[in-house]
């Protein structure tokens, strides 16, 4: 998985484009959009291409192969990945990995259906 700089899985969401993030709102303050100046682990070293969006209240997010970059607020530390796989928001959320292929969603109920739901704004 690729990951910020203190180590917490990064994703993309499905609905968005290399040109538009479409979590905003109530959305970005579960999924909160990466910083266009943030770092990320191996960026260097990653084959993908990195660049940003504008976002819809005019700040700048970092995108990694055209994926506007999020972190999840339920990823309470390092090596994460409680969102990976995920239909919340309007779509399905995954862990962004250095080829940018979906990385495989952990069995286990639908957040719809546990008691940790109510992202579905």
């Amino acid at each position: 998985m690729v990951t910020d700089a203190a180590g917490f899985t990064l994703y993309w969401f499905a609905p968005d484009t290399p040109k538009k993030s479409n979590c905003n709102g109530s959305c970005a303050q579960f999924w909160p959009p990466l910083p266009a100046s943030a770092k990320i682990t191996n960026m260097s070293s990653l084959p993908g291409t990195f660049g940003s969006v504008t976002r819809a209240d005019g700040t700048k997010q970092l995108t990694y192969m055209g994926h506007p970059l999020y972190t999840f607020k339920e990823d309470t530390a390092p090596g994460q990945d409680k969102g990976n796989g995920k239909n919340l928001s309007g779509g399905l959320w995954w862990a962004m990995t250095p080829s940018g292929a979906k990385l495989a969603a952990a069995p286990g109920p639908s957040a719809s259906s546990g008691s940790s739901g109510g992202y579905g704004y």
